[in-house]
């Protein structure tokens, strides 16, 4: 059930969200500064990933609640027109394959497809509602179409998860399974780089992801361990890594963001990105939304976990920013005629 019980109810519960994202983000800043300044690297990454969050998620809360379905609409059509148009989001040589940008297409999709759903439970006409989640489908098609097979799949699981929430009566248990497969798809990736799983189970693992990426992932907890509390500082892994120096083409990152994070800024790196997501899903429990919003805008930022911990999704502006941006459209608030939905 939705957890709104009137408007102070409701103020209070931003104020709290709104303090515990300033105090998460601004940590997340500090920290790259701090293991910068004693190993030294290159924060910017971070800080810039810290100001496209934060500055998505300011965007999201002010036009979704001028605009509740229009502008996640808005957002879910610049999705899909950036990728179709722009399909390298950057410039500059590329990644070997199979590693490349393939894994921000399909989190920019994903977040695109989620902000469509997110529209379709804010509408009120039942055609209008069914032509949104026919631009959702749209997306896994045109997903499929530009050749990003994880993008299908996830903008697929982001349409299912957004039907399945209109059924859904208890919000907490819908955010709970969603941070507990987020903590799931972590483990497993570092099951694989610490060679604990069973010899079989890693063999069929390690073909999808190639062997490549799971070298990339063993240097990375081999610098955690080597520094687990402060990493090897941030921008550093591509300098320290074997597996990077022995390919021409590499970006210089492990393709894991909570890898990534574990190499360069330590344990509390790891700490304080899990943080990020755990405040986003917070915000999406106690909004006062309808729940098949918040857990259709927590499916699509779930789908971009399961994307980030097997690429470097995270490190394109476009994808931070359009998280931030998906979590400020879901968490806005809305006129007080918005139309209620099942599982509210």
């Amino acid at each position: 059930m939705s957890s709104a019980v009137g408007p102070e109810a409701d103020g209070d519960r931003r104020n709290v969200s709104d303090a515990a994202g300033v105090m998460v983000l601004g940590a997340c800043a500090v920290w790259s500064m701090i293991t910068a300044a004693l190993h030294g690297g290159r924060p910017e990454g971070m800080l810039l990933a810290v100001l496209a969050v934060a500055g998505g998620y300011a965007a999201g809360r002010i036009c979704g609640s001028l605009l509740p379905v229009a502008a996640p609409c808005a957002g879910a059509l610049a999705g899909l027109g950036l990728t179709v148009a722009a399909p390298r989001l950057v410039l500059g040589p590329q990644p070997g394959a199979p590693l490349g940008h393939a894994g921000a297409t399909a989190a920019l999709l994903a977040l695109a497809a989620g902000a469509a759903c997110c529209a379709a439970w804010s509408a009120g006409p039942a055609a209008l509602r069914l032509a949104l989640r026919a631009l959702a489908a749209g997306i896994a098609v045109t997903a499929a179409a530009v050749g990003s097979v994880t993008g299908a799949l996830a903008c697929t699981a982001v349409l299912l998860a957004s039907l399945a929430a209109g059924r859904v009566r208890h919000r907490g248990l819908g955010v709970a399974g969603l941070a507990l497969a987020a903590v799931l798809l972590v483990g497993v990736a570092l099951a694989v780089a610490g060679r604990v799983l069973p010899p079989g189970l890693s063999a069929s693992l390690e073909g999808p992801l190639t062997r490549h990426r799971v070298d990339l992932w063993r240097d990375a907890l081999a610098l955690a361990r080597a520094d687990a509390v402060l990493g090897a500082g941030p921008g550093r892994f591509g300098e320290l890594s074997q597996a990077v120096a022995g390919s021409p083409l590499s970006d210089g990152k492990p393709h894991s963001a909570p890898l990534q994070q574990a190499a360069e800024q330590g344990v509390i790196g790891v700490l304080l990105l899990a943080a990020v997501f755990g405040w986003m899903l917070y915000t999406l429990w106690r909004t006062a939304r309808p729940t098949p919003v918040a857990l259709t805008a927590g499916a699509a930022l779930t789908a971009l976990v399961a994307i980030s911990v097997v690429g470097n999704a995270l490190s394109f502006t476009a994808v931070t920013a359009g998280a931030g941006l998906l979590a400020g459209l879901a968490t806005a608030r809305t006129p007080l005629g918005e139309p209620s939905r099942p599982g509210e």
